[in-house]
């Protein structure tokens, strides 16, 4: 039997044409779509492919929280006909919508890839068909059981990726943890870096607030009165902090540590990641690291921003107690950061 795959498209580049005001979602993108495949499928063997577009296409600078549940929905939906699922996104968020689906489809026993383009695919040079054509062989022939991010010939695991480029074909890049496939002549799978089975756990929130989570990123002369405003939101259950270094804040700024702990004290969850690109938060290894670690400041390791955010949005979402979301925080539940 040919296996079967689902085309997810939710916007982005890879479906957009020329318009006067710049690019725009362009109208029967699925059926184009399907011609094109079936025309390189004489030359590469593709899986059996349905297209479905999400009523509403996003512009992915637009996407919202809200909006993650709505893109898993729509696979959980279909899970049993498919043998994997192929998400067409738009490049600027696409990392933290792969990570978002990591968290809330944990468990997963099929492939779900996310991929897109630099460039539209009707326009010349497009990268999208071959970045499409590389995410459909993985879904349909390749044992994985997690989310990926297929770009520029590697796949990387979804809640590990970033984007890092502008104007490059190869966009993205997972720089804590090794691709799991690349393709040369050959596709070559590196077994040993896929995640093992699980139970399913999926996770499919009602509702995300999209005030529930705040990013502050620590940089020389930040002012205590910024960041007081920010965590007396009263909606704020949880804040990504992008320290420097291993995990390093300025400790001699009594303000903001004491504006922190207020915070922390009434349940918001502060989870410590670097703004250093390869590497992981140490909090023991320097008093500005400790000085958070001591005021009850979680963590993040090696964990993206993307990861920590949607990881963070997710466990919220779940309505776990506070010193739950810490816990979890704390440790691994989709490959996204190092154990211990």
């Amino acid at each position: 039997m040919s296996r079967r795959v689902l085309i997810l498209h939710t916007g982005g580049t890879i479906g957009m044409e020329a318009a006067p005001g710049g690019l725009k979602p362009m109208a029967g993108f699925g059926a184009l779509l399907k011609r094109r495949l079936g025309e390189t499928a004489s030359a590469t063997p593709l899986p059996d492919c349905d297209v479905v577009e999400l009523d509403s296409l996003i512009d992915s600078a637009n996407l919202q929280p809200a909006q993650w549940p709505v893109i898993a929905g729509e696979l959980v939906r279909r899970w049993d006909a498919y043998d994997g699922f192929v998400v067409l996104h738009g490049t600027d968020t696409m990392a933290w919508t792969a990570s978002a689906l990591s968290f809330m489809l944990r468990g997963l026993d099929k492939p779900v890839i996310l991929t897109g383009a630099q460039i539209p695919l009707t326009a010349p040079r497009s990268d999208g068909l071959e970045n499409l054509e590389m995410a459909l062989i993985l879904a349909a022939q390749y044992p994985l059981r997690e989310v990926g991010l297929c770009f520029g010939r590697k796949l990387l695991r979804g809640n590990r990726s970033r984007k890092i480029a502008t104007d490059r074909f190869d966009a993205f890049d997972s720089p804590n943890y090794p691709a799991i496939a690349e393709a040369g002549i050959n596709i070559v799978l590196r077994r040993e870096l896929l995640l093992a089975a699980e139970p399913k756990a999926f996770f499919l929130p009602d509702h995300f607030d999209p005030e529930a989570v705040a990013v502050i990123t620590i940089h020389p002369g930040l002012s205590p009165r910024v960041v007081e405003a920010v965590l007396s939101d009263p909606m704020l259950k949880g804040v990504v902090l992008r320290s420097y270094g291993v995990g390093n804040v300025p400790e001699a700024n009594a303000r903001l540590l004491a504006a922190l702990g207020a915070a922390l004290k009434r349940g918001v969850t502060v989870v410590n990641t670097t703004q250093c690109v390869i590497g992981a938060v140490a909090q023991d290894t320097y008093a500005t690291g400790a000085a958070l670690a001591r005021i009850g400041a979680v963590s993040g390791a090696d964990m993206t921003l993307e990861a920590a955010f949607a990881k963070l949005h997710v466990l919220i979402a779940e309505g776990l107690p506070p010193e739950d979301i810490r816990a979890r925080m704390a440790v691994p539940l989709a490959g996204e950061m190092i154990a211990g």
